[in-house]
């Protein structure tokens, strides 16, 4: 056997071992989901892996969705939240395509993009990502743009206006994880029984989604059995219920690079370890922000609407409630949801850039 060939094999062998085997992790099995569930499109799109360089590791690459790119109104684009991709913005993407270009992306870490190593310093994470998104949005050549995110998105694209505000045209946070500090008396206030508590202590040193990937063969029963509230959220739209709990398996079933930055900026899940709320205020005035929660959702009790609004005074501030709907408003009521951020598009399509006045 050749030196060359012995290498190639041994290459084939790295990329298919035991974790694969037991997870079922297949890239072209996220691939071929994902084109299922977007098969419900009626807008054309167009799919591409964008080189954002050596962002995190040597030569990331950011999986991306387009359409309407034809339109000159100022692009949105959508930031995911934890454990979730691109496929599951098809609820709301032919509507907020209508007038705009929209482009989703898989978070790095997350989804069909790179899964770089990311640091375990929490604000290090942060900035990694945020500058994932900064080198995307130059590499797209966009330049202006109406930011989403959506839980774990939102504390992103938050962190990036912070960082990057003459970039923006409108932050639109949906549901933001990690606003509020973790209240003081919290563990005081919550009883957990004495043989749970080593179970809750080991299980905050692992990453939030390993049930899925220990259940190797069993984690899409998994993901549809425990969160069965998710997949019937998609069920007007998408047949096959499968196909959604089968994307969530896949997307979290793969080396989980992205949920450990996840695990490295939060705190006991719910919170993060750098509050998004301690620097709301200074966020540059020239960003307009509109904060979308859900009346069930629990992040709507962490992070009261009045303390959001008061946090940043000297800029505008516009928090709306989607009455019934939970953490996942994108889905709960999908027609509210692109209803309320079409508005804001609208609006910021009418206002010059750095000037609060209208065009």
């Amino acid at each position: 056997m050749r030196l060359n060939e012995f290498h190639n094999i041994r290459k084939q062998c790295r990329g298919w071992n035991w974790f694969n085997w037991w997870t079922g992790t297949s890239f072209d099995m996220l691939r071929t989901l994902e084109k299922r569930i977007l098969s419900y499109l009626k807008t054309p799109y167009r799919g591409s892996f964008v080189d954002v360089g050596h962002c995190v590791g040597e030569a990331d690459k950011i999986w991306t969705l387009a359409l309407n790119t034809e339109s000159k109104n100022v692009p949105l684009v959508l930031v995911h939240g934890l454990g979730a991709g691109v496929a599951l913005w098809v609820l709301n993407l032919d509507a907020l395509a209508r007038e705009r270009p929209v482009y989703a992306i898989d978070v790095l870490g997350f989804g069909r993009s790179s899964r770089p190593r990311f640091s375990a310093d929490p604000m290090v994470v942060e900035k990694q990502l945020v500058k994932s998104i900064e080198e995307w949005r130059r590499e797209m050549n966009l330049k202006e743009m109406i930011l989403l995110g959506h839980s774990m998105g939102g504390f992103i694209a938050a962190s990036y206006a912070l960082s990057y505000p003459d970039r923006l045209r409108h932050l639109i946070l949906a549901d933001p994880w990690g606003m509020p500090e973790k209240p003081k008396e919290f563990e005081n206030n919550v009883r957990i029984r004495f043989w749970l508590r080593p179970i809750f202590a080991v299980s905050k040193m692992l990453n939030p989604l390993w049930p899925i990937r220990f259940a190797g063969p069993y984690g899409p029963s998994l993901v549809s059995r425990f969160r069965q509230d998710i997949v019937m959220k998609f069920s007007n739209v998408i047949s096959d219920g499968m196909d959604i709990s089968n994307y969530i398996h896949q997307c979290n079933s793969q080396n989980p690079t992205g949920e450990g930055a996840f695990h490295s900026m939060m705190q006991d899940f719910a919170w993060a370890k750098n509050p998004m709320l301690n620097r709301f205020g200074e966020m540059k005035s020239t960003v307009p922000v509109t904060v979308l929660y859900g009346s069930k959702s629990w992040l709507l009790h962490t992070s009261p609407p009045d303390t959001v609004k008061q946090l940043s005074e000297n800029s505008f501030v516009n928090v709306r409630i989607i009455e019934g709907s939970g953490h996942h408003i994108y889905a709960d009521d999908a027609d509210t949801f692109n209803r309320m951020v079409n508005e804001a598009c609208e609006a910021a399509d009418s206002v010059q850039q750095g000037s609060g006045t209208a065009k």
